[in-house]
């Protein structure tokens, strides 16, 4: 006998014994699935990142985060330079209040002057 089956057995056993009519919500409809108006091809993904403790917003901002850090290693502009920086600083004071929130690490501008002071040094 394989194991699902096995396990199948013993869910249906359990119910005809009545052990889940003491279970908390039992015979109320399930919650709405608060992720309903994902994609149904991006929910597990969603699902996944949820339980590890990221939220889709967060996520979201981290992404802006690294395309602007892209932008400005690509951009010759100075002006430019200057803008992008000064969007970059809003974007992770937003990034470090939403993971502030949760009581986790920030994203420090001391920490990201250093990171660039040392790329600055390499990538001489």
């Amino acid at each position: 006998m394989d194991f699902f089956r096995l396990t199948e057995d013993r869910i249906r056993e359990a119910y005809k014994n009545g052990e889940f009519k003491n279970l908390p919500g039992y015979g109320k409809p399930l919650p709405d699935d608060e992720l309903a108006n994902i994609p149904e091809d991006l929910r597990m993904a969603y699902r996944i990142m949820r339980n590890a403790g990221f939220s889709p917003e967060e996520a979201s901002v981290k992404k802006e985060l690294m395309t602007i850090e892209d932008l400005i290693k690509q951009s010759k502009n100075e002006l430019n330079k200057e803008e992008l920086t000064h969007k970059l600083n809003e974007k992770m004071l937003k990034y470090n209040e939403l993971v502030s929130k949760k009581g986790g690490k920030t994203n420090s501008s001391v920490f990201k002057n250093y990171e660039q002071k040392i790329e600055k040094k390499f990538l001489k």
